[in-house]
């Protein structure tokens, strides 16, 4: 993923329930329950932990028994000391204090609750990045130190492989075609960083490579979703016992949620929003421009998604009279540059969500040569009457500027094909006149017309149309 390339929109929940899904979460509730338990008998070891003298009372206080019990305590501590939840106010003593911080969670706004939700997310996601404690028991060397050469551990790797992983989820959900709030196979996500985009059939290597980055991710994920970031089905633990072992109860091999199964929560898309906004992306959020002017919005959801860009209107529209809106829009919509057509485009797509109190300002645009057209549309459609016939002139026009703005919106896509073929069709003589069109965009969309168009003879004639346009715009 580059971070140079807009992200498509995140559709964020409120800032409040996210908030309240943050102080719910196992991970920051127990942080936050063992922050107010501890007192100025409580203390703390070299390395922060908690004595181990005091770790049963601590279970106790959170309800917690059996042999993982230890562990939450453990990483629930360490949680409320990375947050500030918990302060060490004497390092030799190891004596302790309530954090500022811990006010936060039931005082502070929804975004202080979030700010201290995004500081333990991280100290969650550093600790996924390390090898397993056994692993790590293993590679003890006789003098106690760990010898990290024979663990095959490098923290960059392993940060950078689980960042990837994390990146191609959010992508998944927030794109149109992504499966949105639908989990996704654990053996996809791992193909999808591991798989070559140009290979074909994967190698038994890369097969193999594949089913190792899976037995990774499903021991990050268990990690991850305590703090809110996913919901995790594991992997079935059938799956990785020996094959001489034979199977608990008979299993499906065709069931894929067998392999893991892995989305993300609302409140995990805002938290790696967060990430990548810091680290130098591009992430878009719907509602980012609703408090902007009409050039923003028509500029920024020019990439949008349609559902996205459709959202994004709606909640500009909000604040907004309808014909105070539709004036804003068609005045932005003016140009004769690049993005100029898709603008209008947009434009359209916004007013169409505009009630007929907004006929007025359209009815001020009539005479436009870039508005009139798209404004006796909005008009027809609105059952408004006497509206104009449009002169010839700015039916070519408003022909060229919407073939323009597909273009730019879709590339050469089935529904452009099929606009193109009707174009020819409907219009005796068409490729004679439309390539006298004074718009900017007449060659491009001529040649473009040319490449799509599946009848031979027709296409050659765009062709023609096109270099006699080129000639004329002085190309």
């Amino acid at each position: 993923m580059s971070d140079s390339s807009t992200l498509p929109p995140a559709r964020l929940r409120p800032e409040a329930e996210l908030a309240g899904d943050a102080l719910s979460t196992p991970v920051l509730a127990r942080a936050a329950r063992l922050a107010r338990w501890a007192g100025p008998d409580t203390r703390v070891d070299a390395g922060g932990g908690l004595v181990e003298e005091q770790v049963p009372a601590a279970a106790e206080e959170l309800g917690l028994t059996g042999d993982d019990a230890a562990a939450h305590v453990s990483e629930a501590w360490r949680t409320a000391v990375d947050t500030g939840l918990v302060e060490i106010t004497d390092e030799e003593a190891g004596t302790v204090t309530q954090g500022e911080d811990l006010a936060l969670l039931t005082g502070g706004s929804p975004q202080d609750v979030l700010g201290v939700w995004l500081t333990a997310l991280e100290a969650v996601l550093a600790d996924a990045s390390v090898p397993d404690l056994d692993d790590l028991v293993d590679a003890m060397a006789e003098g106690g130190e760990v010898d990290l050469s024979s663990l095959d551990w490098d923290p960059e790797a392993e940060a950078e492989f689980l960042d990837g992983v994390l990146g191609n989820l959010y992508l998944l959900a927030v794109g149109e075609d992504g499966p949105g709030d639908t989990p996704v196979p654990l053996p996809a996500l791992a193909a999808s960083v591991i798989v070559p985009s140009d290979m074909g059939e994967p190698t038994n290597d890369v097969l193999e490579q594949v089913s190792d980055a899976m037995m990774r991710l499903d021991d990050r994920f268990r990690l991850l979703e305590p703090i809110g970031l996913v919901a995790y089905q594991p992997v079935d633990e059938a799956l990785m016992a020996d094959a001489d072992e034979e199977p608990a109860a008979p299993v499906d091999e065709t069931d894929v949620a067998r392999y893991g199964m892995v989305r993300l929560t609302p409140l995990g898309l805002y938290g790696l929003r967060t990430r990548l906004l810091e680290a130098g992306f591009d992430a878009p959020a719907v509602g980012d421009l609703s408090d902007k002017g009409a050039d923003a919005l028509l500029d920024g959801t020019a990439s949008f998604p349609p559902a996205a860009a459709h959202a994004e209107t709606e909640l500009w529209l909000a604040d907004r009279s309808p014909l105070t809106a539709a004036r804003e829009l068609l005045a932005a919509a003016r140009g004769s540059d690049h993005g100029a057509p898709l603008r209008r485009l947009r434009c359209q797509q916004a007013l169409s969500l505009v009630g007929t109190e907004a006929e007025p300002a359209l009815r001020e645009v009539l005479d436009d040569a870039e508005l009139g057209g798209l404004a006796r549309v909005w008009l027809t459609e609105h059952g408004a009457r006497d509206v104009p016939a449009p002169p010839p002139e700015m039916v070519f026009w408003l022909t060229i500027d919407t073939v323009a703005a597909q273009l730019a919106a879709e590339g050469n896509s089935e529904e452009l094909r099929a606009l193109v073929e009707g174009l020819a069709r409907q219009h005796s003589g068409f490729f004679d006149t439309v390539w006298r069109v004074d718009h900017p965009a007449t060659p491009d969309v001529l040649e473009a017309m040319g490449r799509l168009h599946p009848d031979k003879k027709i296409a050659k004639e765009a062709r023609k149309a096109a270099f006699k346009a080129r000639s004329q715009h002085g190309g």
